[in-house]
């Protein structure tokens, strides 16, 4: 925390410049063009920032609240920080969300960790009371959120609780209708680290925060995760790769014929056939086109999330749609071929060449309403695949795949 002190000062003094986020007292009291919902949890969440906590801050909290993806693409920059703060990595509590609490004890393994059920807090006043409670309770010397595509009630307000001395954080992706909650958190922080305009990639913003923390330029480095090997019971029957069909977003879903034509042709060439998924978002039943062939696996909602990690690093090839699933195996090492759509490109996905490993391959189709923020004007529903995405082709795919996973003779 030493090697941080001294330069806090200075952060404070040169970052974001223009960019300065002040407000009055006045309006801190009673602001002006905030939702209902901020209101609703105001008393709350004054209770507890104010809340006494005896002892000395110490410790470093890294605030979290975002989805596995973004949290694999966050992950291993996170080794940096001890480091570069001065810290042992005990001493750093990583703040997460509930949807990947069944995995944090491997992949965070170091650290301490506490998981929220994000949407509750955004939603439940007293849910968000006791977890308000419970991060004030931390009292950390530092709190970080380096987060650019974040929620103000969420990640803001848990780092605004928190109290720490010390607080840095990263510039916001801001728009209008979001201006006010932002100035209000950001005007009562100290440095905002401007980790670059829109669309810069997420594992460069890491990079770039960590840059600004330690003074000196950090280079990015390629999604890495730290898993078990334990073989899965899908890996007896041979080699095989992962087709994931799915997406809490029916629009970023590549049409599920389209997977079963990328299944054919493994299967010509000797290699098995998992589908995953989560039950939520099922995308079609394989047995419409392979019956009861017992070479393609259906684990859509059969798989607890460690489950899945195991099917992942122990997979031949992974083909996923651009959603948690791609992310995990390819920091897990496996090669893996990513179908990606417009609406936010290259913020996530496809990767950096600075910080593109070579298991890790992207496909898409470019089209002139890229960077809608999937706002798409061009689909009949939100039912429907965008066009961005039904667009890739099939055999575009499994050019990239064939690169990257062994293949047999089509029989």
């Amino acid at each position: 925390m030493d090697a941080l002190a001294g330069r806090y000062d200075e952060l404070a003094r040169r970052s974001l410049p223009g960019h300065r986020f002040q407000t009055s007292w006045f309006w801190r009291l009673l602001p002006a063009g905030m939702r209902r919902r901020w209101w609703m949890f105001r008393l709350f969440d004054l209770i507890a920032r104010h809340w006494p906590v005896p002892g000395k801050p110490n410790g470093v909290l890294v605030v979290r609240m975002d989805g596995i993806g973004d949290m694999v693409l966050f992950r291993r920059a996170l080794d940096a920080y001890a480091e570069v703060l001065g810290v042992q990595r005990d001493e750093i509590t990583v703040l997460g969300c509930a949807s990947w609490a069944p995995i944090a004890d491997i992949v965070f393994a170091d650290y301490r960790r506490i998981m929220i059920d994000e949407h509750a807090f955004a939603r439940q006043p007293f849910y968000r009371f006791k977890v308000a409670l419970l991060v004030r309770r931390l009292k950390p010397a530092l709190t970080l959120c380096d987060s650019y595509f974040r929620r103000a009630l969420m990640a803001d307000s848990l780092v605004w609780i928190a109290d720490a001395p010390k607080t840095i954080v990263s510039l916001p992706y801001i728009n209008e209708p979001t201006r006010t909650e932002f100035t209000y958190y950001l005007s009562q922080v100290g440095p905002v680290i401007d980790t670059g305009p829109y669309p810069t990639h997420e594992i460069v913003r890491h990079y770039k925060f960590l840059s600004a923390l330690a003074g000196r330029e950090i280079e990015p480095e390629p999604p890495r995760i730290p898993w078990r090997d334990v073989k899965p019971a899908v890996a007896d029957g041979g080699p095989y790769v992962v087709l994931n069909p799915g997406s809490n977003e029916f629009g970023r879903r590549w049409p599920f014929a389209s997977y079963l034509d990328i299944a054919e042709r493994l299967l010509a060439r000797g290699l098995r056939v998992v589908l995953i998924g989560g039950a939520d978002d099922y995308a079609g039943d394989a047995g419409t086109r392979f019956a009861n062939d017992s070479r393609v696996v259906d684990l859509m909602g059969k798989t607890t999330l460690p489950e899945l990690l195991d099917v992942l690093k122990h997979a031949a090839g992974v083909v996923s749609n651009d959603t948690g699933p791609a992310h995990l195996a390819i920091a897990l090492g496996t090669p893996t071929t990513v179908i990606v759509g417009g609406g936010h490109f290259g913020s996530f996905v496809p990767y950096p060449v600075e910080a593109s490993p070579p298991n890790a391959r992207f496909v898409f189709e470019e089209m002139p309403c890229y960077h809608c923020f999937w706002r798409c004007h061009l689909r009949a529903s939100r039912f429907d695949v965008f066009p961005c995405i039904s667009a890739v082709p099939v055999e575009a795919v499994w050019r990239e795949l064939a690169a990257l996973v062994p293949m047999g003779r089509a029989a």
